[in-house]
């Protein structure tokens, strides 16, 4: 009966646990994660996109400052000459110079054919114009773009001037410097150049040329430092999911092995906590669970026997077997007997149960210990003279008080002083202590067989007995009960033993002045 119990109830755990598989495998299918929803490939597109606009942003406003600065930096050097040109100009309609001057041309127009044309232009509306022969053009012979006109009319009104642009009268783009030639005070005419900037277009196309190089070489190696960063974040997070995913599957033995000193690796390690804690959380389960199936099958067992027994009894009865009226007596003395057997066990249990009941509360209030112990030896006073057994109680002061329930204390002490006398021989001495510390401390020690070493850390447990004589009656839930009883009164119980000499059982209590103190602050 025993062994068919504990089947059929690891049987439906095992059911139970299949069910919380197909769930937890569910869950997996659905959080399976699409390619394009893979945390990589968002931090590095997202990064990539970013990159991009960047460097194409500032590539761009590069280049054009780059390109405006060389067209500037041209036309300075043009302004430059055009100011030179336009003193030696001066110099020689002052001295009477001009064959030196036109020599001097001559000479620069020699020195470097990307040099710019020098227009001379006489200023028609000064008191004295500059010399014809000075002049190397006539405004009323060419056609000229607006940008030049407003070149000269700015020299001629004594500005210096320059412009830019795609002049087709020039031959495509090109660059315009005006400069205004004075002689005593008055504006006798101007200098332009006028010079193509193919070259300096061209050295802005070599440079804008290396300039995309460096972005497309940059952006490639950042790219790169991109799949680094965005594999270093997404690996360990990608692990954590696996992980996660792993402890919902119940293998609660696995780790994330990610060691960071960074937010992930302080994830990582909560993580590693979790799964510790959900291992304790399972070998405690698979404990209750083991704790469970052998309290039911214990129950059955312990029910069975006088059930079997009142059966058979009855049975017997019930067939007209047995006639004899003192059989027949004897055999109601032991089917009642049974009964309250079986009754003084239900009535454990459920006392047990209600003790490990978390919402169960004790009502408690001011009890004096000394008047619990008094009543108890008065009560066990018929047993324990059965033995001849003497009882006796120690104790300093006549009153020890603490706050708890009397009726539920007196049951925890009575179980410890029955269990006592029925393991103490006769002629012996059962002794009580009682005294004040830090906490109240209660002290029950008989001078029985003991316990053996192997044995002390299973007493409490329900349904525990030993296999000795005096405990063929007890049911295995007293011990069980006295120590919830303790618990629920917020103390503990501490047990010695030694084999042959006896047993000791310490309980320590909070005192009514520290309860009352306590509750005051």
């Amino acid at each position: 009966m025993k062994l068919k119990n504990k089947k059929f109830i690891t049987n439906q755990l095992q059911r139970l646990r299949g069910l919380n598989m197909k769930e937890r495998d569910n869950m997996q299918k659905q959080n399976k994660v699409k390619a394009k929803n893979r945390l990589f490939l968002k931090v590095y597109f997202n990064y990539a996109i970013m990159l991009t606009f960047f460097a194409v942003l500032i590539g761009t406003i590069f280049m054009k400052l780059y390109e405006t600065n060389i067209m500037n930096d041209y036309k300075d050097k043009m302004e430059k000459q055009a100011k030179s040109i336009s003193r030696r100009l001066q110099q020689a309609i002052m001295n009477d110079e001009e064959e030196s001057y036109l020599e001097y041309l001559v000479i620069l127009g020699e020195l470097d054919d990307e040099e710019p044309d020098v227009w001379t232009i006489s200023n028609p509306n000064a008191a004295i114009p500059m010399n014809k022969s000075l002049e190397n053009v006539v405004l009323d012979d060419v056609k000229l773009p607006k940008d030049a006109a407003e070149v000269i009319e700015g020299a001629f009104s004594g500005q210096s001037m320059r412009r830019n642009g795609y002049y087709e009268q020039f031959g495509g783009v090109s660059a315009i410097v005006g400069e205004p030639i004075q002689v005593n005070g008055e504006v006798v005419g101007a200098v332009m150049l006028v010079s193509q900037v193919e070259g300096q277009n061209r050295i802005i196309r070599d440079s804008m040329s290396l300039i995309i190089l460096s972005i497309l070489v940059a952006m490639f190696i950042s790219f790169i430092i991109a799949i680094v960063f965005a594999k270093g974040l997404s690996t360990p997070i990608s692990k954590m999911r696996t992980t996660a995913l792993e402890l919902a599957n119940g293998k609660y033995h696995i780790k994330t092995e990610i060691n960071r000193k960074d937010e992930i690796g302080d994830l990582a390690r909560s993580i590693d906590i979790l799964a510790d804690e959900l291992l304790e959380n399972e070998k405690e389960r698979q404990n209750r669970d083991q704790m469970r199936i052998d309290f039911f099958a214990n129950v059955s067992h312990e029910l069975r026997t006088p059930i079997t027994v009142i059966r058979a009894y009855t049975e017997t009865l019930v067939d007209g077997v047995v006639t004899d009226p003192q059989k027949v007596s004897q055999y109601y003395d032991r089917m009642l007997n049974e009964c309250k057997g079986m009754e003084r066990l239900v009535g454990d249990l459920l006392l047990l149960s209600k003790m490990q009941n978390p919402d169960f509360i004790i009502e408690k209030e001011p009890v004096n210990v000394v008047q619990i112990f008094d009543d108890l030896i008065r009560s066990v006073a018929a047993i324990s003279s059965e033995k001849n057994i003497t009882v006796e109680i120690n104790r300093d002061q006549p009153v020890y008080m603490m706050m708890g329930d009397y009726d539920r204390l007196r049951q925890m002490f009575l179980i410890i002083l029955d269990n006592a006398i029925k393991f103490t021989p006769e002629n012996s001495y059962i002794h009580i202590n009682l005294s004040k510390q830090d906490k109240l401390r209660v002290s029950i020690r008989d001078e029985g067989i003991g316990i053996p070493k192997d044995d002390l850390k299973s007493i409490f447990a329900k349904f525990y007995k030993s296999n000795l004589k005096q405990n063929e009656n007890g049911s295995g839930l007293g011990l069980a009960i006295a120590k919830q009883i303790a618990i629920k009164h917020g103390g503990t119980i501490e047990v010695y033993s030694e084999v042959g000499v006896g047993t000791e059982f310490v309980f320590y209590f909070q005192c009514l002045e520290d309860y009352m103190e306590k509750l005051a602050i």
